[in-house]
């Protein structure tokens, strides 16, 4: 029984690792956009940038959005697609989740 229980416990976790997975980026550096594109994305969107890191392969711009609101957005670092895209939500102190996700296989 106990082992029953712990294989399905394993089970019920295992999906959710591999979907997290999901969110790194690998592409090799050679491919990578400037840091400097990043930062224009984001003029470009309206977004005040805090902080630009690497986080799982990937952009990950720490900032506030034209309406002022904290946001992380993480860019796929050679297309500068936007893969996740997070904000806080002050009225009731939330993160809203808007995720975007890619077309297509993972080529990248």
């Amino acid at each position: 029984m106990k082992k029953t229980l712990t294989i399905l416990g394993f089970l019920a976790v295992f999906p959710a690792g591999a979907a997290l997975a999901d969110d790194d980026c690998f592409v090799p550096m050679a491919n990578w956009q400037p840091r400097d594109a990043v930062a224009l994305l984001a003029e470009e969107n309206g977004w005040t940038v805090r902080r630009i890191k690497i986080d799982d392969g990937c952009y990950e711009i720490d900032g506030r959005d034209a309406e002022g609101r904290r946001i992380e957005v993480t860019v796929h670092p050679a297309t500068l697609e936007v893969i996740e895209y997070e904000y806080e939500d002050e009225d009731d102190d939330g993160r809203r989740d808007r995720n975007r996700t890619r077309e297509g296989g993972d080529d990248d």
